[in-house]
């Protein structure tokens, strides 16, 4: 039993100072972001937007099907008890509250984690980031600054996509293809949602974006020495991002609405 414990106390403890360290390296970059240098400005604002077009373009194809099912879906069936609640703040809390940041985030997680951990990965074992602070680059500013910044801004754009496809979309297939009445729906969407709505799925969105960011570029720069330890590193990323993003949507919604 102490054993357990023991186990149960170390594994925790581990948790924290990993908690600590990913507040400590997000701040780093934060600084970086603030202290605006002349030098190397083309060059982080390309890396930006490649970013964006990796994270937010590239990620469309999928985004847009999979909103439109989900929100077809879920319209559906919520329409047929339409006399029982309000659709219109159903659809709010259900879609723009909780389903589209948390799915947009999971989406970034499959795609874009899992990019950033194993590129960060390949050039701490390759000794490609030690280059760079040798030709006197800071690979604060000049690799995890864009990440951070261009993966934050193509996951707001991919939340606000995934709301107007899921809803608008949604809307208009269940519209042409079945015979439920959905008179008045967007005026109910549009009386229902309130700007505390928005507020929260916003915050939910960058925070879930640095989050995202922060913790798979903190787990590539751990592969030190072998390639054989990118794999490990990379699942690692992901299921923590995913967890943590969990962990933050659930302590945002009970901030704003309990």
């Amino acid at each position: 039993m102490n054993q357990l414990f023991g186990h149960i106390g170390r594994h925790a403890i581990q948790r924290v100072d990993h908690i600590l360290d990913l507040f400590g390296f997000a701040g780093s970059i934060l600084i970086r972001m603030v202290r605006r240098r002349r030098s190397g400005r083309v060059l982080v604002r390309r890396a930006i937007v490649e970013q964006i077009y990796f994270t937010a373009v590239q990620a469309l194809p999928v985004l847009i099907p999979v909103a439109l099912m989900i929100g077809s879906v879920l319209i559906i069936q919520l329409a047929k008890v339409a006399g029982q609640y309000d659709l219109g703040r159903t659809v709010v809390i259900i879609i723009v509250r909780e389903t589209g940041p948390f799915l947009t985030a999971l989406l970034v997680i499959l795609r874009s984690a899992t990019a950033v951990t194993i590129e960060t990965s390949y050039m701490k074992v390759l000794h490609e980031l030690e280059a760079l602070e040798m030709a006197g680059i800071d690979p604060l500013r000049a690799i995890y600054l864009p990440r951070l910044a261009g993966i934050t801004s193509a996951m707001l754009g991919l939340f606000v996509v995934f709301d107007l496809v899921s809803i608008l979309g949604g809307y208009m297939i269940v519209w042409a293809v079945t015979y439920i009445p959905m008179t008045d729906f967007l005026s109910q969407i549009g009386k229902a949602i309130t700007m505390k709505d928005v507020a929260a799925s916003l915050i939910k969105a960058v925070s879930f974006a640095g989050i995202i960011t922060v913790n798979s570029l903190y787990r590539g720069l751990e592969s030190k020495r072998q390639i054989t330890e990118i794999p490990r590193a990379t699942s690692q990323a992901a299921m923590e991002s995913f967890l943590f993003c969990l962990a933050a949507n659930i302590a945002i919604s009970v901030a704003f609405y309990l």
